[in-house]
């Protein structure tokens, strides 16, 4: 374009000036009074070109009287060029939804992952190799002391982020993971917790949210039960709220999912679901919570789970793909649910995997744009969206002093 603007602007050549100069010119332009024109009564003013603007003059040789009319079909653009995965991932890291890499590294007597380590799929040279720059790491929670092992979760998850400071860097917030994603460091965001462990008290969700918890499962309770919310889990909704805690309802049944869309005013999220038209996985989505979670600006985490997706790469694509019809491209993002003991789909066996899984998505047609909300936008943005109505819920309310009734 710019080439062509040259064209159109450009200076006259020395010599040719009075020939460049359009006729019109000097008989459009307004003469002084009691001014005489120069040259007056000598030569007669050329006629203006009666070309059209856009039109060229017609060959010399063409006897048919008529300009040639310009091509009115504009040239195609050239489509551009899918950046490469792995570039695309340096610019837009994955936002993984699920990770229980805590519980393992419990069980191990000795274990490295700087250098790399065997025992785990979520390592920090892998880390990097897939791309991640942010990722929920799971506490275990044992039934029958609920708040004591969620207590030593997050104190060996904070313990094994300090070890690895020029690697890892713990958030609370959205704008911790982005300050670590500038400064190279992987975000490490404490939870999804089963929601045994606040031990049906609402003081001891706050003291675990202090501890930097983030997030909270809601299903196998009394008050998160196939019944739907009690009063009690509605006022936990509300308190969660007011923490900025997100809401996870993967697991949950029908009937407490409706009833927390309902009740919350921040978006909540799905952190391991897929879709259940193509698996029924009792923690896939059926397409009406999908569609409901869109409306709402919730996400769902598609993982990447042999079990919950499929046995194949292109079968967590089909997922992906499917919550993006369903919920729209802003509601769908990628969840590893990697050292949860569960199989792995090939190509996909640890968190090395993901720009296999963004190359297979732009053979699919997606635009650089959509894998970028994909892979960081979305969850960026639930994350912010669910502290803006924490900041403002605070104005509005303290404390809950609600108490559980068995």
């Amino acid at each position: 374009m710019a080439d062509l603007q040259d064209e159109l602007t450009a200076p006259a050549e020395a010599g040719d000036l009075e020939a460049a100069r359009p006729a019109t010119a000097d008989l459009a332009r307004p003469t002084p009074a009691g001014h005489v024109p120069a040259d007056a009564g000598n030569a007669p003013p050329t006629p203006a070109d009666p070309t059209p603007a856009g039109h060229a003059p017609a060959d010399a040789g063409n006897t048919g009287n008529a300009p040639t009319p310009a091509d009115p079909t504009p040239a195609a653009p050239t489509p551009a060029d899918p950046t490469p995965p792995h570039d695309l991932l340096t610019r837009h890291p994955v936002a993984d939804g699920y990770c229980g890499l805590p519980q393992v590294l419990r069980t191990l007597p000795w274990y490295d992952l700087e250098l790399g380590e065997s025992a785990v799929e979520a390592d920090l040279p892998r880390l990097r190799a897939g791309g991640t720059g942010a990722q929920l790491w799971a506490p275990h929670v044992a039934p029958d002391a609920p708040v004591a092992t969620t207590l030593e979760q997050i104190d060996l998850i904070t313990n094994v982020v300090a070890r690895h400071p020029e690697d890892l860097r713990l958030s609370r917030s959205a704008s911790d993971t982005a300050d670590a994603r500038a400064h190279g460091r992987i975000a490490v965001l404490i939870g999804p917790a089963p929601a045994m462990a606040a031990a049906d008290s609402l003081g001891t969700l706050r003291s675990l949210h202090a501890l930097g918890l983030r997030a909270l499962t809601l299903s196998g309770t009394s008050w998160a039960s196939d019944a739907g919310l009690t009063r009690f889990g509605e006022e936990v909704v509300r308190e969660m709220n007011r923490l900025g805690m997100l809401i996870d309802l993967t697991g949950a049944s029908a009937a407490t999912a409706a009833r927390v869309l309902a009740v919350s005013k921040a978006p909540v999220a799905l952190t391991r679901s897929g879709a259940h038209a193509l698996n029924h996985h009792p923690d896939n989505a059926p397409d009406d919570l999908l569609a409901a979670l869109g409306e709402g600006g919730g996400l769902c985490l598609v993982p990447c789970s042999a079990d919950r997706t499929g046995p194949a790469l292109r079968d967590v694509a089909d997922h992906v793909d499917h919550v993006r019809r369903l919920a729209g491209p802003e509601a769908v993002g990628l969840s590893g649910t990697y050292d949860t003991g569960e199989a792995r789909p090939e190509d996909l066996t640890d968190v090395a995997g993901y720009p296999a899984l963004i190359a297979e998505l732009q053979d699919r047609g997606w635009t650089d744009a959509d894998l970028a909300l994909l892979t960081w936008g979305n969850a960026q943005r639930v994350l912010r969206s669910t502290e803006f109505v924490s900041r403002a819920a605070q104005h509005r309310r303290g404390p809950s002093t609600a108490t559980h009734e068995p």
